[in-house]
């Protein structure tokens, strides 16, 4: 069975539990908007992001996700103050590859400001594929899409990794932030969880975390992640080999 669901193409990969601000300033995107806006209370105000594959390579890519909206002290529940205005996140329904697996962002927090422009929060709930696309029906695009629900059966294999998955990830952490204050954060316990925040935080490609997306279930994506993981320390652990300040090698990072 499947559902119609508003798509969003964005130059960022989603992830469920993670929270995603947004600067829409587009008709099109606005009128998204205030569609969702208008559902009756109770009905789910989602819509679905998708990775960008290929083309639009000027498109704006939009800010990473933040880690997720369960974990204290900066994942912590979506802000009720107004956020600074996000980096503006621009789309076109036009001839642009879009990767099939996606994550929906529910909609948490809206600011119209005067000119009719919005800023949201959205965060990630339910990861889908895309099974056709329309693009006439609607200003946006609009997708018949399949749910792709956690599968059964590989409980007891993620909680055997999730432990090793959390050990290499706090050993990535310390190679990767200055300030040990910073990682005293607590860390998700819970596989499923713990494989969402990896993928979404570490410093992997847009690719990586597109596979990480569609591994179908936790444990897949811990023993993948495992590999990302000790492939990244083992490069960040080279570069603090370089006998000159890491400040020195620093280039511009990509959001995703």
């Amino acid at each position: 069975m499947t559902s119609r669901l508003p798509v969003f193409p964005l130059g960022t990969v989603l992830f469920p539990g993670l929270v995603l601000p947004l600067h829409i300033f587009e008709e099109r995107y606005r009128d998204l908007v205030k569609h969702l806006l208008s559902r009756p209370d109770g009905d789910p105000r989602e819509f679905g992001v998708l990775a960008i594959q290929q083309g639009w390579e000027t498109l704006p890519t939009a800010p990473a996700p933040a880690p997720p909206e369960t974990q204290p002290p900066r994942l912590g529940p979506v802000p009720t103050t107004p956020l600074p205005p996000p980096p503006a996140a621009q789309a076109e329904p036009g001839d642009v590859a879009l990767h099939e697996v996606g994550c929906t962002a529910e909609l948490r927090q809206v600011t119209e400001l005067p000119d009719g422009r919005y800023d949201i929060v959205t965060v990630g709930r339910r990861r889908f594929r895309v099974v056709s696309v329309d693009k006439t029906s609607e200003p946006y695009l609009m997708a018949e899409v399949e749910w792709l629900p956690e599968p059964e059966g590989q409980e007891e294999l993620a909680d055997l990794l999730a432990p090793r998955v959390l050990a290499v990830f706090r050993q990535y952490l310390t190679l990767i932030r200055a300030d040990e204050r910073e990682l005293t954060e607590q860390l998700p316990e819970d596989p499923t969880v713990l494989s969402h925040l990896v993928a979404a935080t570490a410093a992997l490609t847009l690719e990586d975390r597109q596979r990480l997306l569609a591994t179908p279930d936790t444990a897949g994506r811990l023993r993948a992640e495992l590999r990302l993981l000790s492939r990244e320390a083992a490069l960040l652990r080279q570069v603090r080999a370089v006998p000159v300040p890491l400040r020195d090698l620093a280039v511009p990072g990509s959001p995703n």
